[in-house]
């Protein structure tokens, strides 16, 4: 077998220490997602969104979440919270009171937040119209709210989100690896990567500024058979019978990078798009992916490359079927979980 395929296998196992299985929300976020709307009465209407439990990298290890914000004690609820839950997020919205006081540089505290493996997404909205976007900072449990940011804080807030989606999104990686494998590190891999790329950051655009509407469901489900399609791809290919992907594979990476836009804008709809912050988030968002993307790319070509230098492998034939075998099992969960949540 070609020696750079045991790069497959590491990566595999890489992956599979981060898999965690999720019907219909392979794209989703472990962030949680704070809305503070002020009224021109000085009240605030509040939207505290989240997962429905703390993953921890494993279907069997999770905690019910129980992190919520701490507002400032000058600040007293009016209403009591109400939570709508779907198997995806659970929402809490209540409003409150912060007098006039207010919540400029007011301090926001989220108490469990370092034990946990969640981020949270902060957005504000001023009963004067200007909004802002922020990410609480890694390793904080307090944040004070500013009076303004600017829209480039509001693009690096998205960017950092797109690179974590990219890493998070394990069946989106193990398209692009497949890509990679079948293809192997030569110009046609950039015309295919390229491809993929502009489909899908066109459907992300559309859907998010919502000029296409796709059920998020069924798109899940597709992507998964997307995976399943290049493992048989691949398979063809060890055997010698080149497939539609080695033959066009620009194509196929055209055609299956529209889908994985919508996945993509399905997982940016969770997080939640600031509306008046629509053109830089939804830019620095797709670049952050993109970014990621390549990264993952170039270190399983650097590798690929690395491993050629140790020459003819004197391993067992079926060790070369690894790679195939581990992706079109995976893929093949993927489908028949997501299709089965289509009814749950």
């Amino acid at each position: 077998m070609n020696l750079g395929k045991w790069l497959c296998i590491a990566l595999l196992v890489c992956l599979g220490l981060g898999y965690h299985p999720a019907p219909a929300q392979a794209h989703g976020f472990q962030t949680s997602y704070l809305e503070l709307r002020e009224q021109p009465s000085g009240q605030v209407d509040v939207v505290w969104k989240t997962p429905p439990a703390m993953s921890f990298g494993d279907e069997g290890l999770s905690s019910p979440m129980t992190i919520s914000p701490v507002f400032p004690s000058y600040c007293t609820a009016v209403t009591v919270p109400a939570v709508t839950a779907t198997p995806a997020t659970r929402v809490t919205r209540w409003r409150l009171d912060c007098g006039k006081n207010g919540l400029a540089q007011a301090t926001i505290a989220f108490p469990g937040l370092l034990q946990s493996s969640l981020e949270v997404l902060l957005r504000v909205e001023w009963a004067d119209g200007h909004s802002q976007t922020t990410m609480v900072p890694t390793g904080e449990e307090t944040f004070v709210i500013p009076e303004k940011t600017t829209v480039l804080a509001v693009g690096q807030t998205y960017l950092k989100l797109g690179v974590e989606h990219i890493f998070s999104g394990i069946d989106h990686l193990l398209f692009v690896l497949g890509l990679v494998l079948i293809v192997g590190p030569s110009w046609r891999l950039v015309k295919t990567i390229t491809a993929f790329t502009l489909a899908h950051s066109i459907t992300l655009g559309a859907a998010t500024l919502g000029l296409v509407n796709v059920p998020q469901a069924p798109v899940e489900a597709v992507i998964a058979l997307s995976i399943l399609f290049l493992a048989s791809e691949l398979a063809h290919s060890r055997l010698g019978k080149p497939g539609l992907t080695e033959q066009y594979p620009w194509l196929v990476a055209l055609t299956f990078g529209l889908l994985h836009g919508f996945g993509f804008a399905g997982a940016l709809a969770e997080v939640g798009l600031p509306p008046q912050d629509i053109p830089p988030a939804l830019l620095f968002f797709n670049v952050g992916v993109e970014l990621g993307q390549l990264a993952f790319v170039l270190v399983v070509v650097a590798v690929m490359e690395s491993l050629k230098r140790f020459g003819p492998e004197q391993y067992p034939r079926w060790l070369g079927w690894v790679p195939t075998y581990s992706i079109g099992i995976l893929a093949s969960f993927w489908c028949f979980q997501r299709v089965a949540a289509f009814w749950g």
